[in-house]
């Protein structure tokens, strides 16, 4: 399996990190050791400064290559949460170098999974979610503020990429990310149900 992450999908987190609004779908992509299904996650060595990025993550349940919008739907069964964990001080210096980034992302645990719901009990068009830490409100998000809605998402990454069941799709990240440390408690929800519970160790 395999995980997709979409990048600068919500134009104010994109004003937030500086970046211009993407005229097509941003997408990097973190290995299957990067998954995280444990509560407890432990802080890297390698940053002093890890941030959060709370999204909504598809779940596909059904094999495609070049998949037009109108059909993206029947490629995804469940959306749940997740976290893009991201070492922002490591990102910018390979920013700044014109490097790539795969270090600041696609590391071990960098994407802690939680539950998923059925698609069918969600209205696609408004799904809220949010992350708290520590009982602090830090993102909120809903799906109605997509740049590129999950339809779009799908037929954009398969002109490129095969999907295959189970692979993940982190659809973006609203505004609000910022830091996490050692001793925080990271609880993401769905439409007021919880549905992801990390723990910084």
């Amino acid at each position: 399996m395999k995980i997709i992450c979409i990048g600068r999908n919500y134009a104010e987190h994109a004003k937030e990190m500086k970046a211009e609004l993407p005229k097509e779908p941003v997408f990097f992509m973190k290995p299957e050791t990067a998954l995280l299904k444990e509560e407890d996650f432990y802080f890297p060595d390698f940053t002093k400064e890890l941030h959060h990025e709370i999204e909504l993550v598809l779940k596909i349940c059904k094999v495609g290559k070049s998949i037009q919008p109108e059909f993206a739907d029947k490629y995804y069964n469940e959306i749940g949460l997740g976290i893009d964990f991201t070492a922002r001080d490591m990102q910018a210096n390979c920013k700044a170098k014109g490097l790539p980034w795969e270090i600041a992302k696609a590391f071990d645990n960098s994407a802690p999974i939680g539950g998923f719901i059925n698609k069918q009990d969600l209205d696609l068009n408004n799904i809220n979610f949010s992350l708290t830490i520590n009982g602090q409100t830090k993102q909120v998000g809903n799906s109605n503020d997509l740049i590129f809605n999950f339809n779009q998402v799908i037929a954009y990454v398969t002109k490129f990429v095969t999907l295959k069941v189970g692979d993940l799709i982190y659809t973006g990240t609203p505004e609000g990310v910022g830091p996490v440390a050692i001793g925080d408690k990271l609880e993401g929800y769905i439409n007021g149900n919880k549905l992801l519970n990390i723990n910084i160790k």
